[in-house]
């Protein structure tokens, strides 16, 4: 099963979140062959969050994954979302042909309810790192979608999701995330 997990950090938060760098790191590690994505999302290069994608065996191991992390544990975090999630590109980011570094880079959050919206992959696939659903624990509830894309700006990067579907849809720079 994969879920997307995305700790957003606490405001005044950055000098713990460096000192748990080796420590988070070294958690993920343990991660490496599940993971599908990961990295932070920034705010003028300081960190606003850390987003990961991991295919765990179930939604107990998911819960663990996001709250055992050693930055929720110290209280490097302000909020944690957590969901199923379903890899419609079927590959993970080192996978991405686009790269590492060639771009700008965003994470799209679309939230909403009730029908399914966004399910097919958009026409401009070739700018997608990751793209699926946002599902309920059980994956039978769509709850949104969240892509990775590389975009020139915010704004095109939004325009990956179909606006008038979502309660709201949220745009964060994102980098490729792991040790150099």
């Amino acid at each position: 099963m994969e879920f997307l997990c995305y700790h957003r950090d606490r405001p005044g938060s950055l000098p713990l979140r460096d000192e748990l760098l080796e420590e988070h790191w070294s958690y993920m590690d343990r991660y490496a062959k599940e993971m599908i994505a990961r990295g932070p999302t920034l705010v003028g290069g300081v960190p606003t969050g850390s987003l990961h994608i991991v295919d765990l065996p179930d939604t107990a191991a998911a819960r663990a994954f996001a709250f055992d992390e050693p930055g929720y544990q110290a209280g490097v975090y302000r909020d944690v979302l957590l969901r199923r999630w379903r890899n419609v590109l079927g590959r993970t980011m080192w996978d991405f042909p686009g790269g590492e570094t060639s771009g700008k880079r965003y994470l799209v959050l679309g939230l909403g309810s009730g029908q399914a919206a966004d399910l097919p992959l958009p026409p401009d696939r070739d700018e997608l790192i990751a793209y699926g659903p946002l599902l309920s624990d059980d994956g039978a509830t769509w709850l949104g979608t969240a892509a990775l894309v590389r975009a020139p700006d915010p704004e095109t990067a939004r325009s990956v999701l179909t606006s008038d579907r979502y309660d709201g849809i949220e745009v964060h720079n994102w980098q490729f995330g792991g040790r150099s």
